[in-house]
């Protein structure tokens, strides 16, 4: 089985679902990562942290650039644990896929979707505070609507901690809970590749609080570690 995995940023993939893309690789399906942005930008700093100014200086430019290219080498060293080998980065402006065309979105995607012909689509979910996640969760929607003759079975959205659980009022409410107690150490060791993102606890980003979560998760559907996902579209 072909499993396609649309992330906006570098990390995502493993926050969302590290675990199940563990377990899916383990059980020998082929899994293509697709970052969506750059994953730094919108900090507008060089130095990991959040800057209130938007405009940056050249020498700033140059840096966040040099930075962009080393958490992307991070995306592979995660997917490497994951067991994942293909990982696209589509460069999108981060946390500005709003200044982008929607169709354009669309069109990047569906030409992921021609050139892999997955059956299962994971992406994010639309109840999420990031622009980014709700951009990609729109142009997945669009690009894998059901035509004659697709290969596309599922379309499942997952979380992103530190950004899905800020969508008040609103809430993500799974419907598909996946067993990760075997594979959560490995998505821990995945999230340590990203050593710019990674963050202490009780920080969503920190791997005590991807603990707490698989076990929060597992507490609801009798695992002890469990990463939970919203089916969005089921053919059969």
């Amino acid at each position: 089985m072909k499993v396609l995995v649309i992330a906006a940023h570098p990390d995502d993939e493993v926050l969302g679902m590290g675990g199940t893309i563990k377990k899916l690789s383990k059980q020998g399906h082929e899994i293509k990562i697709v970052i969506m942005a750059t994953g730094i930008g919108a900090r507008r700093s060089v130095n990991f942290k959040n800057k209130t100014k938007y405009s940056v200086t050249k020498n700033e430019e140059k840096t966040i650039l040099k930075q962009i290219r080393d958490v992307q080498n991070h995306s592979r060293k995660a997917a490497k644990i994951l067991g994942v080998k293909e990982i696209s980065f589509l460069n999108f402006p981060d946390n500005e896929m709003d200044t982008i065309s929607l169709l354009e979105v669309i069109k990047s995607i569906e030409n992921e979707i021609s050139n892999f012909n997955p059956e299962i689509v994971y992406t994010h979910t639309h109840f999420d505070v990031n622009i980014d996640h709700r951009i990609c969760y729109q142009a997945v929607l669009s690009a894998t609507r059901p035509q004659k003759g697709t290969k596309i079975k599922q379309v499942i959205s997952y979380e992103v901690p530190s950004s899905t659980e800020w969508f008040f009022p609103s809430t993500f409410s799974p419907n598909i809970f996946v067993d990760i107690s075997k594979e959560i150490s490995a998505k821990k060791n995945a999230l340590k590749s990203y050593k710019n993102e990674i963050r202490q606890f009780p920080h969503p980003r920190s791997t005590e609080a991807l603990d707490s979560i698989s076990k929060r998760w597992g507490s609801v559907s009798s695992f002890n570690n469990a990463e939970a996902f919203y089916l969005v579209r089921k053919l059969e």
